[in-house]
């Protein structure tokens, strides 16, 4: 059934996108930021409280509704899995400024190009003072941009709480894979607001980005209340980035991608998850996707390397939308051969 409800899901997404603003996200970010309010007093130990109660909360809600569907009809086991599954995984969800960033450039309008990539990886609250001096990307540094958070968000939105979906019977795996990424990134510190509150779901959270690049404003320090749920979401990811890394690897240039794999971990940014998987993922696209600070980080020490990829045009834009797909199908795929094992082994 789980595969079935996971077709279903994703068709739906295609015909009809999740809103970016909808009411499931609008209530999620008021209750974690409302329990911040509320218990956040600096301590490390209120963080863990405040984290428990909410994943707590609502996996006790989410195994008490599947129970009461279970107990009504399996009919109503498989509308529950489709609607979470539609909640919590598609491409829809993040892929609308990525597009809009390909028509822009195919039309030749750099301008708009370029002001849709800096409002979609903007951080959470910024204004145009905090941004300084506007500067005009070219081609190539929008591209490299918009690649390089398209596949961080595929991790995210798609292959994350799939493996989870997978792995953890009934759907509470993709709700605590989504629930933990939210509260890491809303509990992070990144927003300049006074509540601390993160709202822009295609921001990259701390730990997917432990220190500034060059292209990007710098995140504020994270706040202690926070760094347990930022923690725990690096464990929650662990698994999940490195099999879309591999996933990218198999499906894309696979020795290049592996080259870059390695390359990244002797350098000392293999547990940096965002930085391997656009190290991986620009080897497999065969385009230098990373940003400048991250190869010099590469570029450093006894155990340097350097990428020598192609500059990202908007001929990547489209390679990196295939990398996804096949990757997709890659793990739908084994998703599939799971489930017929076990109906052939009932």
């Amino acid at each position: 059934m789980g595969f079935i409800a996971l077709i279903f899901a994703l068709l739906i997404e295609q015909g009809r996108p999740l809103p970016q603003d909808n009411l499931v996200y609008r209530a999620s970010s008021t209750l974690a930021s409302s329990l911040r309010q509320m218990t956040d007093a600096g301590r490390e130990y209120q963080g863990i409280v405040g984290w428990a109660f909410v994943i707590g909360i609502v996996l006790a809600l989410t195994l008490i509704v599947e129970w009461l569907a279970a107990a009504i009809h399996p009919l109503a086991v498989f509308v529950l899995h489709v609607l979470v599954l539609y909640l919590t995984v598609g491409f829809r969800q993040f892929s609308r400024s990525f597009s809009e960033i390909q028509i822009a450039l195919a039309a030749g309008n750099v301008a708009t190009a370029h002001a849709t990539v800096e409002q979609w990886t903007a951080p959470p609250g910024a204004s145009a003072a905090d941004a300084g001096e506007p500067v005009d990307l070219g081609v190539s540094e929008i591209c490299r941009r918009a690649i390089a958070h398209a596949l961080v968000a595929s991790q995210r939105h798609v292959f994350g709480p799939l493996f989870w979906y997978v792995l953890v019977p009934g759907v509470a795996g993709p709700i605590l894979y989504r629930l933990a990424e939210l509260l890491a990134r809303h509990w992070s510190g990144e927003a300049a607001g006074s509540d601390g509150s993160a709202d822009a779901e295609e921001r990259e959270i701390a730990v997917l980005v432990p220190v500034a690049v060059a292209d990007e404003p710098a995140p504020a320090v994270p706040h202690v209340y926070g760094s347990f749920a930022r923690r725990v979401y690096g464990w929650i990811d662990w698994i999940p980035v490195r099999l879309s890394a591999a996933g990218f690897a198999v499906v894309g240039n696979f020795e290049d991608a592996i080259y870059c794999w390695r390359g990244a971990v002797a350098a000392g940014t293999g547990s940096d998850q965002r930085s391997m998987l656009i190290a991986v993922g620009g080897g497999a696209l065969g385009l230098r996707i990373a940003d400048p600070e991250l190869e010099a980080r590469w570029a450093q020490g006894e155990a340097a390397f350097e990428w020598s990829g192609a500059e990202p045009d908007a001929t990547g834009l489209n390679s990196a939308v295939g990398l996804v797909w096949r990757s997709v199908v890659l793990w739908i795929g084994l998703f599939a051969m799971l489930t017929i094992a076990a109906w052939l082994g009932r």
